[in-house]
Parts: C-alpha cells; structure tokens; sequence
C-alpha cells in the first residue's frame, strides 16, 4: 500500500475544491441568494476501513462509508439528507480530510472538509433541487467514521455561509415613453413650448429654431410629443411652413 503525508492529502483535497468552487462560479453575471441549513446524518452503512503505518510512525485509517439521516433549512436544503463520505485521518494526531457527495432530496454536491480532532469545516459546490440552480457552501459538523455527522450546518454560521446561483443578470433599465399627438392650429408658441389644441409640449433645444422661425401662431400642424423625464416633449411637428 502507498504512504500518503496527510500533508499531500490535505493539499490535494483543498486544490480540487478549488477547482469545483471555479467551475460553479464561472460563467459570467448570475443572482446570488443566500441559503442555509443544519443537518445530521448518523445512520451508518457500507463502512469499509484500511489502515496504514507511514514511515514516521503515524497510523493512518481510511474510511469509505454512507450516512443518512435528514436536514432542516433553506427549501432546498431540507429532507431526507444522504452523505457518502471518504475520509482519510491521521489518528495519531487526529487530523485528516473528509470528502465526498451530499445529497438533501434533488439537492447534490459534492464537498471537501479539513478534519481536526471530530470536527470538519470546508466547501461545498453542486446544483440545487431548483432547476438552473447552483449551490455553493461552507460546510461544518461535528465527525466521527463510526458515528457519522451531528451539528451539521450549511451555511449560515459565522465561519461562512452559503448561496444559491441562479441565471440572471445587469442590464439596462428602460423607461417605456408614452406618445401623445394633436391635431389643428397652434394657440400659444414660445422659444421653450408649444400649444396645440389642449396639449402643450416643451420644445428641445433641438427644434427650438425650426418652430420659432417656421411656424407663428395660427399655423395649422400636426405635433407629436414623448415623455422624457416626466415632461411632455415635442419630438416631431409637420405642417406648412412659413
């Protein structure tokens, strides 16, 4: 059997989550909402344990088993919970990793966990029971291999929380213009607004010079005004010049 450091193992574990957290999070402008949830898991099945002895005298035991049990929180992440768990552990300093696939109900990730003397703390990164959904998660409990997870949380704790990623994204706000239009002879005309019939519009800058300079009072047009920035503007004006 190889010698593995817990050193190598503890490095090859953090780089995979790593990997795991860039694949979720990539993938350009997406919505952020905060989840949590606590879970236990202390049903255990299928255990299967190897040990070793390193060549500095440390006892190494590696565990592959499955843990069930049932968590509480977020929609998502409440149900039946299922944990299948490897962990690898220097007992003889109490320190190792933990990894593997926690599912809570259409809920799947998978997780990689430092483990310090029962207790595990890492990330975790899968998709959601909610369609197009992606979670990402700090994750704590409290470990043993033969009595599996109590005081699970997800999320929600001060050591981390945790987030669902949902499709979405920034753009721009547009403000629909309504359009008003009349008909008939000009009744009031300044340099800054125009009056046809019961409507009068500001006149921009823009046109300021055309309906002072071609259409006096009297002239019969048809104007059509848009509202910009809460103001009625005229935007057109067609009628027989003078």
């Amino acid at each position: 059997m190889k010698r593995l450091t817990i050193a190598a193992i503890v490095i090859a574990a953090l780089a995979g989550a790593g990997v795991a957290v860039a694949r979720n999070v990539d993938g350009g402008a997406q919505s952020a909402t905060a989840v949590n949830a606590t879970f236990t898991a202390t049903s255990v099945k299928s255990a299967d344990t190897q040990t070793c002895t390193t060549s500095t005298g440390k006892t190494i035991a590696s565990t592959k088993a499955t843990y069930t049990g049932t968590a509480s929180g977020s929609p998502d992440l409440t149900g039946a919970a299922t944990v299948a768990a490897r962990s690898t552990i220097d007992t003889t300093d109490g320190i190792g990793v933990v990894n593997g696939t926690l599912k809570i109900g259409k809920t799947e990730a998978h997780f990689s966990a430092v483990y310090d003397h029962g207790a595990i703390a890492g990330t975790a990164s899968g998709h959601a029971a909610t369609p197009r959904v992606q979670l990402l998660a700090n994750v704590s409990a409290t470990f043993g291999t033969t009595t599996g997870f109590t005081g699970g949380k997800i999320g929600g704790t001060s050591g981390g929380s945790a987030v669902e990623l949902g499709p979405g994204g920034c753009g721009e706000t547009k403000t629909p213009q309504k359009t008003v239009q009349a008909n008939g002879a000009i009744t009031a005309v300044t340099a800054a607004s125009i009056t046809v019939g019961h409507l009068t519009c500001s006149v921009p800058t823009s046109l300021a010079v055309t309906v002072a300079m071609s259409y006096p009072l009297g002239t019969r047009v048809q104007i059509r005004c848009s509202n910009v920035g809460g103001v009625k503007t005229l935007v057109t004006i067609d009628g027989k010049k003078h």
